[in-house]
């Protein structure tokens, strides 16, 4: 139980400002602005806009700069503005196939209908300071080649001219061959299952985990991705494809009864590959895990992918004994928007509580002591 505190409004108060202090910092550096984290930390964005459930890359800017760069604290702020916007209605389903490339590679093919797309990555990059982005004006090495990559037009830059049309997903190419497991939609085609307005109820089935992990905390989801591969799962899996891009969103009014394109989203999309030894009734063939998520977020769409193959381990009469193969405890504890709360709540008045584990704890030590001066008392009467 914790109590509210009385009397202390004026340094409640001061504490704001306080935090725009420290928020500005040096006010001889100049100020950041929301663009510049728009464009220059767009990979904090997308995992703000992944965690606190909203598609925005201007608000998810304004939330790392009002939380200095806590993606967290971010995350609540998109999460609480969230709940203030009226909802229209569903958009149309996303058909991530007609996605205009950025980046696009993959583990199992090496020549793959399409091609591989590097695109922007860290991943061939050497893990060393590049001193010349402390630099406050003119070119860095970076912009340099990328200048240099640009005026040379020889497709070493991901354009709309250089890349394929047709791109097909790898895990389509072994359904084609009859090794790849099939996803049919349920019986019925019911619409997905909303979080945000119905309660989760367990065991949860595939729509509600895919979405609590896509808007859970990639370090969680990470951790737990880790978890599967060496030694609680058991899992070797291969990237089937991730692929980075846009994909264009449409709606359809009810005044007007057919779509319209509403833009294009940035979505990173993953899907791995896992071996299936078989059974009775199916045969061996590869099975997937599926991750899709807001921006370019690699990691997340690759660690969610991995805990959804986990959590299909009853599909396939495998046996669940893992964290990552228990949807309950993934869902409860992927949310960090909640856990944050719940942890943090701890630094709230809870001097009720205290007070009597405190008086607890005084009454325990004086009936120790009482007992254990009743026994040496009692210690001489046995000796004699």
């Amino acid at each position: 139980m914790y109590v509210a505190v009385k009397g202390g409004e004026a340094a409640i108060l001061a504490t704001y400002d306080l935090v725009a202090e420290a928020r500005r910092g040096d006010p001889a550096v100049p100020e950041i602005s929301v663009a510049q984290i728009r464009e220059q930390q767009a990979l904090a964005c997308a995992r703000v806009m992944n965690e606190g459930s909203l598609y925005d890359k201007d608000l998810a800017a304004l939330a790392l700069k009002q939380s200095q760069g806590d993606v967290i604290e971010a995350a609540f702020l998109m999460r609480a503005y969230r709940t203030t916007l009226p909802r229209f209605g569903s958009s149309q389903p996303l058909d991530t196939a007609t996605m205009a490339i950025r980046r696009r590679v993959s583990a199992t093919y090496k020549d793959l209908p399409g091609g591989q797309v590097l695109g922007p990555t860290y991943d061939y990059t050497h893990r060393l300071f590049d001193f010349e982005l402390m630099e406050e004006e003119g070119q860095s090495a970076i912009d340099s080649r990328q200048s240099e990559l640009a005026a040379a037009d020889d497709c070493r830059l991901p354009t709309a001219d250089c890349l394929d049309a047709t791109m097909p997903r790898v895990p389509d190419i072994l359904g084609a061959e009859g090794l790849m497991e099939t996803e049919e939609p349920p019986e019925g085609d019911p619409r997905p299952f909303d979080l945000t307005r119905d309660p989760v109820s367990f065991p949860a089935d595939r729509d509600v985990r895919l979405q609590s992990m896509a808007r859970g905390d990639e370090g969680f989801l990470l951790g737990l991705g880790y978890s599967v591969q060496r030694g609680f799962g058991g899992t070797h899996p291969f990237v089937g494809e991730v692929r980075v891009g846009e994909v264009a969103v449409e709606f359809v009014p009810e005044e007007l009864g057919f779509a319209v394109d509403l833009g294009d989203v940035t979505l990173t999309e993953c899907q791995m590959v896992n071996q299936f030894q078989g059974s009775k009734e199916v045969p061996p063939q590869f099975t997937r895990g599926y991750g899709l998520v807001f921006g370019h977020s690699e990691r997340k769409a690759m660690s969610m992918s991995l805990v959804d193959r986990a959590l299909k381990s009853r599909d396939f009469g495998e046996a669940a004994d893992y964290p990552a193969q228990q949807d309950e405890f993934v869902l409860y504890h992927s949310d960090n928007v909640e856990a944050a709360g719940f942890v943090e709540h701890l630094k709230l008045p809870h001097y009720v509580d205290f007070q009597g584990e405190l008086e607890l704890i005084r009454r325990i030590r004086r009936e120790r002591e009482e007992r254990l001066a009743q026994e040496r008392d009692a210690m001489p009467e046995a000796a004699e």
